[in-house]
């Protein structure tokens, strides 16, 4: 099947233009024949604490009803980065919409970046959860920026979910770019597994986002790529074919000696 990511900027705060852009990149995806397109971190409000703090909505309303009318008019499954407020607490989360328009799937943000200037902390609590779902013979497990410095997230969604197409929605920031690039390599090849990765570009509240949104096969190989500073559309066959070969070729998991690394997905 063929899955798109879409790098794109947003307008902060303002969600009828988010959601225009959206749309528009999701045409785009359903005409290059695409079955799944993925968004980045914070799609609907942008990427800035205070402008996420006051604009935040429960998905009942906001961004989650517009994007699923989207998909279904489409028949389009889209997973995008939203803002979610429930009850007081505010989340950096991720939902996940069938071609149907019925939302199949959430993730919560587990690993909240503290830095300054950013300080997630201060706006959101943390997911205390991982999840993945099944798509088209595929099993898809969601994270979010910051989570890809944690590899444990994506070996324990490997072995424990049986994860094979790892999907990062970001707003990764151009000062640590490389970082970003090999990172999303390395977790595709210790697991062999598609990583496919939305990242942001533009810049939000003082912060310029990165780019070099990809695609990545199991073996490592990037087949699919996007510039660092302009608005793309970047696609590729996603083929469970390739996640058999890459495996057999090299039994890392059944070879793994757990028994020394004191918990499974160490």
């Amino acid at each position: 099947m063929k899955i798109a990511a879409a790098q794109i900027a947003c307008s902060l705060g303002d969600l009828d233009a988010n959601i225009h852009k959206i749309r528009d990149f999701s045409a785009r995806a359903k005409e290059g024949g695409a079955e799944l397109i993925i968004f980045p971190e914070m799609a609907d409000t942008g990427y800035a604490m205070p402008v996420i703090q006051a604009c935040a909505r429960p998905w009942s309303e906001g961004a989650v009803p517009e994007l699923q009318g989207i998909a279904k008019g489409l028949s389009l499954a889209i997973i995008s980065g939203v803002s979610e407020r429930a009850g007081a607490s505010i989340y950096n989360s991720q939902v996940f919409i069938d071609a149907d328009g019925k939302v199949v799937g959430t993730y919560r943000k587990t690993h909240l970046f503290t830095a300054a200037p950013i300080g997630e902390d201060k706006c959101f609590a943390s997911g205390n959860q991982l999840t993945s779902f099944p798509f088209g013979g595929l099993r898809l497990g969601l994270s979010i920026c910051y989570d890809l410095r944690f590899p444990e997230v994506y070996r324990t969604l490997a072995i424990e979910e049986e994860v094979n197409v790892f999907i990062l929605s970001s707003a990764w920031p151009f000062p640590r770019v490389e970082h970003f690039r090999i990172l999303a390599a390395a977790r595709a090849i210790e697991n062999q597994s598609y990583v496919i990765v939305s990242n942001r570009v533009g810049t939000d509240d003082g912060v310029t986002f990165c780019g070099s949104s990809l695609i990545i096969d199991p073996y490592g190989v990037t087949v699919a790529s996007a510039s660092t500073d302009r608005e793309e559309l970047v696609q590729a066959e996603v083929s469970e074919e390739a996640i058999r070969s890459v495996r057999s070729k090299m039994a890392v998991f059944a070879q793994r000696r757990p028994d020394l690394y004191g918990g499974r997905a160490s």
